[in-house]
Order: C-alpha cells, then sequence, then structure tokens
C-alpha cells in the first residue's frame, strides 16, 4: 500500500564483514605467505561463505566432550567398543540458527553413519531432531534426506520428492542411485552441500546432486532450526568434519527477517530491559501471522558472524552513547553497508544515541534521527495529548496513549527532512525543561522551546531504499503491558521490514508470565 508522506518539521530552526571473518581471513593471508600455498577461507569467502569452525577448537559447538574433539584441522566424533554411544548424539552449533542457507563442508567417515542436521530442534541432553543430510559408510543412505525423530527418509539418493500438505508424495528420478553412489569416495575425504530455499531442499556430494526434496507438509517442515553434527549410535565409528563455511541467501515466497539485537543487561531492575522486551517483542511478531522469520541475539551483538547476511531489517534495543553496539569494531561500517543495500533500521530507547562525530551522520541516514548529546534531552515525565500520525501504516489500530516514561525528545533531524515522517508527539511539561544544562539533561535551546510539540517516534523512507524508525520511550518494562504502545512498536517493526501492516495493526496480548520471562537478574537500586 502506498501512503502520502507527511512533510516532517524538525526541532531546529559489497558489505564489510564483521571483525570475525577479517581475523579469519587475515589468518588464512599469513597461511599463505609462510606456505607459498592459496589460501582456502579466501576463496570460500569472495563466494559470500563465511567458515563457522576455526579448525582449532569446539568454540561455538557443543556436545558431549567424550565424543568430540579437534585433530589436524577437523572436527571428529569417535566411539569406541568401550565408550559407545546409547543413542544418537549431535554436536550443535551454538552461534546461531539456519533458515535459508547453503552449506558447505568436507566429511570423512570410518565405519558407521553419520549426518548433517539442519533446520532442526534442540531436543536437549545433545539429542536433535529434524531434517539431516545423511552420511554412511555403507552404499544405501549417503546424500538421502532423512528427518530424525520425525518422517524418516524423505527422499532416496536419485529422487525429487514433492511432500503436499497433506504428507502424500509424489517422486520423480534425478539419476541411478547406484550411479550415484560412485561419485562418493569411500573412506576419503568428500565435499557435501547443502542448500535450503524456501520449501525445496537440495543435497550435494562431489558437486553432484543426490537428492531433492520440496516439502509442502504444512504442520511438520521447518522454516528454520538448529545446525548440528551426528554421531550414530552402533559399531565404534569415526566422523570427521573441516572447511565448515555458511552463506545466508534471501529468504523464499515473500518473507522477510527482522534480527533482533538485545543489549547487555543495564540499569536496575525493571528498567532497560533489553533482554527481556526484545524477546517479548519476537514472540507477539512470532505469534501474529506475519510473512516473518525473526531471531534474537542478546549480550550486545551476534556470535554468529554471518546473523545479518540476509535480514531484511535490524532492531536494536541496547545502550547507547560511546557504548553502542555498533561503535564497536568496525561493526558502523557493517552496517551502514547494509543500509546501504536496503535493510532496514529500528532503534529503541538508547539505542537511539550515538556521538554527534561517530554515528551520528550514519543514523541520520539510516533512520532520519537521532538522540544527540547536548542538543537532546532525556526526562522522565508522563505523556499527554499525544498526536499520531495519520495515514501511516505504524499508527493503524494504535490509539493515543499514556504511559510515564524516560522520553526522550528534541532529536537532531536530518535535513531537508525528506520522507521523514513524525510518527509519535506530544508537549513535554515545561518543568521538564527547567533541569541544569548538561549533555543529556539541558540545553538553552530546549530552554526556549517551552510549549512545544515535540517528536518521540518518527519512520523514515529512505531516498535510496530502505526504511529506518526510531521511538524513545521503553526505559520501563512495565510499559510493554500497554496494548497501543505494544503495537505501535510491532508495527514500527513490520514496516521497517517491508512488509505491509495488517489493517488493524498488528494483533498481540501479553500475560504477567510473558512480561516476567527473560527479565535480567539485576541488585535492586540503592
Amino acid at each position: 500500500m502506498v501512503t502520502a508522506r507527511r512533510r516532517f518539521v524538525p526541532s531546529v530552526v559489497p558489505a564489510p564483514r564483521g571483525a570475525h571473518r577479517q581475523a579469519l581471513l587475515a589468518a588464512a593471508l599469513a597461511c599463505a605467505v609462510l606456505t607459498g600455498r592459496a589460501p582456502v577461507a579466501s576463496a570460500a569467502e569472495a563466494d559470500g561463505f563465511v567458515p563457522i569452525f576455526n579448525g582449532t577448537s569446539l568454540d561455538g559447538w557443543e556436545g558431549k566432550g567424550e565424543f568430540w574433539s579437534v585433530a589436524d584441522g577437523a572436527i571428529v566424533g569417535q566411539t569406541t567398543a568401550e565408550k559407545p554411544t546409547k543413542g544418537n548424539t549431535f554436536l550443535i552449533w551454538r552461534q546461531g540458527t539456519l533458515d535459508d542457507f547453503e552449506l558447505r563442508l568436507r566429511y570423512r567417515l570410518t565405519g558407521g553413519n553419520s549426518g548433517i542436521q539442519y533446520r532442526s530442534k534442540d531436543l536437549g541432553d545433545s539429542v536433535v531432531g529434524g531434517y539431516q543430510g545423511d552420511i554412511e559408510a555403507g552404499t544405501n543412505y549417503s546424500g538421502i534426506l532423512y528427518e530424525e525423530r520425525g518422517r524418516g527418509i524423505l527422499a532416496e539418493r536419485g529422487q525429487r520428492v514433492t511432500i503436499a500438505a497433506d504428507g502424500t508424495k509424489k517422486t520423480e528420478s534425478i539419476g541411478s542411485k547406484e550411479e550415484l553412489q560412485k561419485v562418493i569416495k569411500q573412506g576419503d575425504w568428500n565435499d557435501y552441500r547443502i542448500v535450503a530455499q524456501g520449501t525445496k531442499l537440495s543435497h550435494f556430494i562431489n558437486d553432484t546432486l543426490m537428492s531433492e526434496t520440496i516439502d509442502e507438509q504444512t504442520d511438520k517442515r521447518a522454516a528454520e532450526g538448529i545446525l548440528a553434527l551426528q554421531l550414530h549410535a552402533g559399531p565404534p565409528m569415526k566422523v570427521e568434519f573441516k572447511d565448515i563455511h555458511l552463506k545466508r541467501t534471501r529468504l523464499a515466497d515473500g518473507r522477510k527477517k527482522i534480527v533482533l539485537v538485545a543489549g547487555r543487561a543495564s540499569h536496575g531492575p525493571g528498567e532497560h530491559e533489553f533482554r527481556a522486551g526484545t524477546r517479548l517483542l519476537e514472540k507477539c511478531l512470532d505469534a501474529s501471522g506475519q510473512r516473518l522469520v525473526t531471531v534474537t541475539h542478546t549480550d550486545g551483538w551476534p556470535t554468529d558472524p554471518t546473523a545479518f547476511d540476509n535480514a531484511d531489517a535490524i532492531f536494536f534495543f541496547a545502550d547507547g552513547g560511546g557504548g553502542h553496539p555498533v561503535l564497536q569494531s568496525n561493526r558502523l561500517g557493517q552496517i551502514d553497508a547494509l543500509a546501504k543495500r536496503g535493510v532496514g533500521v529500528a532503534c529503541l530507547h538508547y539505542a537511539v544515541e550515538v556521538p554527534k562525530e561517530k554515528g551520528g551522520p550514519e543514523f541520520l541516514n539510516w533512520m532520519g534521527g537521532y538522540f544527540e548529546p547536548h542538543w537532546s534531552v532525556n526526562p522522565h515525565w508522563t505523556l499527554a495529548a499525544t498526536e499520531l500520525a495519520k495515514d501511516h501504516p505504524i499508527t493503524r489500530g494504535v490509539k493515543p496513549f499514556t504511559t510515564n516514561d524516560e522520553w526522550y525528545y528534541h532529536m537532531r533531524f536530518k535535513e531537508p527532512a525528506d520522507g521523514l515522517v513524525p510518527i509519535l508527539s506530544a508537549v513535554p511539561p515545561d518543568a521538564t525543561r527547567e533541569r541544569p544544562d548538561g549533555p543529556h539533561s539541558n540545553n538553552p535551546v530546549v530552554r526556549a522551546g517551552k510549549g512545544s510539540r515535540e517528536v518521540l517516534a518518527w519512520a523514515y523512507d529512505r531516498p535510496g531504499g530502505g526504511r529506518g524508525f526510531g521511538c524513545t520511550g521503553a526505559h520501563f518494562h512495565r510499559n510493554w503491558a500497554d496494548d497501543d504502545f505494544r503495537r505501535l512498536m510491532l508495527n514500527a517493526l513490520v514496516w521497517t521490514a517491508g512488509l505491509d501492516v495488517p489493517l488493524d495493526g498488528v494483533p498481540s496480548t501479553v500475560s504477567a508470565d510473558d512480561l516476567a520471562a527473560h527479565l535480567d537478574d539485576k541488585a535492586p537500586r540503592k
């Protein structure tokens, strides 16, 4: 839906990779200088793939230590007669989850059976269920799609299978099972590639398509989940994995992806509850029926080096100022490159603040405005006489609301203001302009503006593509109980991701248990 843009009146009269990737690439290049050999990692990076195993330790992976180790640059899973596993056990990648992606790795199997789990569920105690790219030392199962603890074999080697919504299958041949087996090097290293794009799941071994599945069984299929490596129960066996690289791809079928970033614990109980607030918004979005994939990363920044690669929007709810997550390492450039690609950026409360010299210009370009120290102010006050933008998707279904919060105002906005729309505004009490001057408390321009209406939330349609949103409230976690404030934020996230907001807004309900979930363990303020 196209909406008319309102003139905004401000208060004043290929993407760089993360530091983790750069460090890995630098190490590979250093190795090349010493050995005179071309670095494998650099070639994969050139194709957009990112290493998710460092070749030296199991950092970022979790499994039972008696079965998993690292040797000669490979992850090793092994059972012996003296040390068997009673059931299938798994090594789980803990840095992120998978949606649409391409995975490349090399494997070598000595006896037994193994597999690569993806879009799977963590069932606890190193047990996993879900899609599996199968591997075995025999000649029957390598390359098939098997659903661990689910529907069993979904596609055999040499098959393209379409699974209908009711579970019925249509099968066609893509090759001889026996001839495809000849491509696989028994007891030696093989290349395995898995491509998952929407409902289409393709398995390749040594660059040869082994099986393909289109899973349309709505109540059984999986659109996202964890990645894990399998060690099978049974006779002694050994499996090795190395050169594990991941590339995320744009989501299929018109779905959009929002990556939500929650900052580290801050302030006292009930204040700056970044993790709890972000998880609450994620739960509401997931239950809303929107064509969305959401993923939350806590503690200030994702450990997953691919976290933002197929995002349509990024949301930050975290401490700001000089401690803003995007100001560390080379992250500002990373997010700037994504914004220039059209990825939406939304920031809430303290996360709207960055220093004028570092971050200010970028925030103006990303979302049209930000909290500028010595210009903007941060008083606590209760909204009254609020005004919501008319005919903007973000205000659909939202009624004027009253909350006591740390409502920042007198934001610094982009000039010219084309594409900016004031979403929520109000007239702050004059008492909020009477505090002493300081970087956050007051200044002569704010003091002279008594009685002025101030913008507290705004939307920005970037001229070059992409959307931005900022809102200054949400200091107090209790305010998520307000249906209209919560709907405003949910609408804003859906809009920032590029989806149409429902005519009545994004529906949601929260309980007392929902509000109490994921709160940080903080000492009370003295």
